[in-house]
């Protein structure tokens, strides 16, 4: 190839290159300039009530604005690391936020233990079902023709603590064939919730805050790994308002929000 053929095979490549990302651009530039207004927080699903709660009081009192994406862990971090603009990330497990920081998409410094829950079994409210949740417990029995509403069990966090807790206690063999898995573990308890599963395993905290499930029994801490919520500031973020929020989060004011709807305020 000659260089007047180079060039032009160049300016071809440049071109192409140009025109299918030109369409990109006007959603990347509103993701950027939503970023810049506004404190991006990417969150764990069972987060949502006590810290959309807490986002309002901070915003509030000090006129800024966050904006929050609630999903589960893995697909958070996922999204974090196809570059996704963002300040901040809440997960519900420190596998997680330990996958984001081994592609240095964190500030290192930035992270802390922030929350800790408890996760249990749930049934309708009207249920009469009733369990001791111990060694052997007849889970398999309880759930008769129906399923055990629990989040994936392979990558979201509840769902994690759930089979591990099952497994403890020595009856997940009888009952591993009669999970329905979901997304997250707002979705599973909505199948509880709506009546689409006699059971389910979630947090505390997303128990409380439904008011058509009931908590049969919490599972023993020492069937699990301890249930811990991380945050970090994503290590492309430049905005001031994010480490002003992260402030916020570690101070007093915000042990309220998260107390009433069962979290243990770790900072």
């Amino acid at each position: 190839m000659n260089i007047a053929m180079k060039n032009r095979y160049r300016a071809f490549v440049i071109l192409t290159v140009f025109s299918l990302l030109a369409p990109l651009a006007p959603a990347i530039a509103q993701l950027r300039s939503a970023q810049s207004r506004d404190v991006v927080i990417l969150a764990a699903a069972s987060l949502k009530n006590a810290l959309d709660e807490a986002s309002t009081a901070w915003s509030k009192e000090t006129g800024k604005a966050t904006k929050i994406s609630y999903a589960a862990s893995p697909a958070l971090a996922k999204q974090i690391e196809a570059g996704i603009p963002a300040d901040l990330f809440i997960s519900a497990d420190i596998p997680w936020v330990d996958y984001v920081a081994e592609r240095k998409l964190i500030k290192p410094a930035s992270r802390f233990d922030f929350l800790g829950n408890e996760i249990v079994l749930i049934a309708g409210k009207e249920s009469k079902i009733d369990l001791t949740i111990a060694k052997d417990f007849p889970l398999r029995a309880a759930l008769g023709d129906g399923r055990l509403a629990m989040a994936n069990i392979d990558a979201v966090p509840a769902g994690k603590y759930g089979k591990a807790s099952l497994e403890s206690l020595g009856v997940w063999a009888s009952v591993a064939d009669r999970v329905a898995q979901a997304e997250n573990v707002r979705m599973a308890l909505t199948l509880v919730s709506r009546g689409e599963a006699p059971l389910g395993i979630v947090y505390r905290t997303d128990a409380v805050a439904d008011p058509n499930v009931r908590i049969v029994g919490a599972f023993p801490t020492t069937s699990h790994p301890p249930i811990i919520y991380p945050v970090a500031l994503l290590a492309t973020s430049t905005n001031p308002d994010a480490e002003a929020f992260v402030a916020y989060l570690k101070s007093p004011a915000v042990r309220p929000f998260f107390e009433k709807q069962g979290f243990t305020v770790l900072k």
